[in-house]
């Protein structure tokens, strides 16, 4: 390996890089799903007296009367999250916030014709809400895919280490070592791992991007900044482990990072780092 120039391990390191990290249960967290449906299912339930009515206001009104917080579940049927604090024009132009809808029978009418979803129970399009959300829940959920690859990462980097019976910690703050605090400034950083060896502290991030995207300019960029900093440390060494064949669509970035980085791996060569761990007592 000490043989090769630098510009030859790198063109090795991109060739090493995985397409994905993911088993069939990265695709969807149904557990999660799950949850989310059953937190929600009684007013669900309660809304499924909607379908099938033609009068959607006279049912509305009847649910108001009986439960009028069975409404504010409406986000989620048209595939949003109250958290997101979605918008909508007015008659006026003027932006106000779908759950201002949900407070009076009037403005429930209006969220149900206004997006569609009247015709949809009229029709009897969906059989039954709590089914329906779980499906809407499923497709939502596939937003956290990106984050997942680096949960799955960080779960398997773990594996490997204890596999090596090496101990570490996770999810580590800069604030625990001063001398690191000093040399990072104000702002406080997570490590994904800290080991520590008798002579040294390895200071570690964990990812795998398997799609392109600005993050991974902004990650590279980052880490490039960090491990100087922290490898003026003495006893102390900042690693990086990554994967994933989303770094083509930024390998400039992650070549200026492969140079300023000693330790950077992936999973092919993380092989190399916990043999070097393993030596160290």
């Amino acid at each position: 390996m000490n043989d090769f120039s630098m510009e030859e391990r790198f063109s090795q390191f991109l060739s090493q890089l995985k397409e994905t990290n993911a088993g069939l249960d990265f695709y969807s967290d149904f557990a999660k799903i799950g949850r989310n449906v059953d937190e929600i299912a009684f007013s669900l339930n309660t809304l499924n007296y909607l379908i099938g009515k033609d009068d959607i206001r006279a049912a509305v009104e009847v649910i108001w009367a009986r439960d009028k917080k069975a409404f504010d579940v409406m986000d989620i049927l048209i595939a949003t999250r109250k958290k997101d604090g979605r918008l909508f024009l007015d008659g006026a132009q003027q932006a106000l916030p779908i759950q201002s809808l949900y407070g009076s029978v009037d403005g429930v009418v209006q969220f149900l014709e206004g997006t569609g979803l009247a015709n949809v129970l009229r029709q009897k399009r969906v059989k039954d809400l709590v089914d329906y959300v779980f499906g809407v829940e499923t497709g939502l959920d596939s937003n956290a895919r990106k984050n997942r690859s680096g949960v799955i990462m960080e779960k398997l980097v773990a594996q490997l280490l204890s596999d090596a019976g090496i101990e570490y910690s996770e999810q580590v703050s800069s604030r625990k070592f001063p001398a690191i605090e000093s040399v990072l400034g104000v702002d406080q950083k997570i490590f994904d791992f800290v080991i520590a060896r008798p002579n040294k502290t390895y200071l570690m991030e964990v990812n795998f991007y398997s799609g392109g995207g600005s993050k991974l300019n902004e990650t590279a960029r980052s880490y490039t900044d960090v491990a100087p900093k922290v490898n003026s440390v003495p006893g102390f060494e900042f690693v990086w482990i990554t994967d994933g064949q989303g770094w083509y669509s930024a390998k400039n970035k992650l070549q200026e990072a492969f140079v300023a980085i000693p330790s950077i791996y992936n999973l092919t060569t993380i092989s190399e780092f916990l043999r070097r761990l393993k030596c160290e007592f």
